[in-house]
């Protein structure tokens, strides 16, 4: 292939954000805060939860989704999870934590230390030829990932005394591989006590002041905004849209066939002009399977309703017959009206079936004799 020079130029792209404090400095609710900046909904969010089902505990937010992670947390568990959010739609990915693959129950530490024991007698440093391609494909999972990926991390924690004798737990170092955060578009790093941020790396010169600042959805429309101000990349685009429609579950080997499939679903033609709305249109749009079983399940509860109608019907005319002497329909609309409803059996609904059922119920007829007696005075 040859080798071309162009003009530099900044372009839209996905955005991988790392948070990083001691337990308690508030990594969750932070990049939950950020990634609803970054989208238009909570929906859109899909958080990763290694941390005890913490993530649940703020719900409150708004109704984000959560995959809950539990050990081992091998690399691999970690990429299912991301392509299990990725299929859904989402925008955001959060991934709380990322320290429980390197250093948790099954992660990669533990593998290691396994693999060196089995199969290296002993040699941990050999073993990390197996280890290391496994933790680098996660790696790759956050990197290629069509979301934006926040990850959060654990730092080490040292116990201080501050220059007002007071005793503080402050971070020293996050809890991951050296180099994760070469991966990151912005690091922050959170204080337990204030849960203030600092700006540890910044390629997006938003804060370049590095002054402290409690994260919030502000600082996330922000970063958005800034990334929405680069070029749009058409073959993202195009990726995007192939995306969504396998999420959809339209075939994509035919790009006719897949043209005309979108043109169906957003009334827009497959041009670049037109991606930017057809991948918004896509990613409102649910899964053909889901909306067969809907409409399956609709169908059937109409057919439940109509079996249930035809049974309440049924009941209806029986009734009729004993105390009107027929089960006609203009019979029984006749007698209706003389109560002062104005109903036709074809038309009612459940409730006026019943209702009819009910009058039909304590109404009570009154009998003729066949052989009256004859007035007073009178031989019969």
């Amino acid at each position: 292939m040859t080798l071309q020079l162009r003009k530099a130029e900044r372009k839209q792209t996905k955005l991988r954000i790392g948070m990083s404090g001691p337990s308690g400095s508030g990594k969750t609710f932070s990049a939950l805060k950020l990634a609803r900046g970054l989208t238009d909904s909570w929906n859109k969010i899909a958080l990763i939860d290694t941390e005890n089902k913490r993530g649940d505990m703020y719900s409150h937010l708004g109704e984000y989704n959560i995959i809950t992670l539990e050990s081992p947390f091998t690399p691999e568990r970690f990429i299912e999870a991301i392509k299990v959010c990725e299929a859904a739609g989402s925008e955001v990915i959060i991934i709380d934590s990322s320290s429980h693959e390197w250093n948790g129950p099954g992660g990669c530490l533990e593998i290691n230390e396994n693999l060196a024991q089995t199969k290296f007698r002993g040699n941990s440093w050999a073993a990390w030829s197996v280890t290391t391609p496994r933790h680098q494909r996660f790696i790759e999972a956050i990197i290629a990932s069509p979301c934006h990926v926040i990850t959060t991390m654990r730092s080490k924690t040292e116990t201080i005394q501050t220059d007002d004798k007071k005793i503080k737990k402050v971070g020293l170092k996050e809890i991951q591989r050296e180099g994760f955060e070469y991966e990151m578009t912005i690091s922050f790093n959170i204080d337990r006590d204030t849960h203030y941020a600092v700006i540890d790396k910044d390629n997006t010169e938003l804060f370049r002041n590095n002054e402290p600042i409690l994260i919030d959805e502000t600082h996330g429309k922000k970063i958005r905004e800034w990334n929405e101000s680069g070029v749009v990349d058409i073959t993202e685009q195009k990726k995007e849209i192939i995306r969504e429609a396998k999420r959809i579950g339209l075939p994509t080997n035919d790009g006719i066939q897949l043209a005309n499939d979108i043109l169906d679903i957003t009334n827009l033609q497959l041009k670049p002009e037109n991606f930017e709305v057809i991948i918004q249109k896509l990613r409102e749009t649910k899964p053909i399977d889901k909306q067969i079983k809907e409409q399956k399940e609709i169908a059937k509860e109409i057919k439940q309703e109509a079996k249930k109608d035809t049974s309440k019907i049924a009941d209806l005319r029986k009734l009729a017959t004993e105390k009107l002497g027929n089960d006609k329909d203009e019979m029984i609309n006749m007698f209706l009206t003389t109560f002062g409803f104005n109903l036709k059996v074809k038309e009612m609904n459940e409730k006026q079936i019943e209702m009819a059922i009910g009058i039909l119920t304590v109404y009570q007829p009154k009998k003729v004799e066949k052989n009256p007696p004859a007035p007073a005075g009178k031989e019969a």
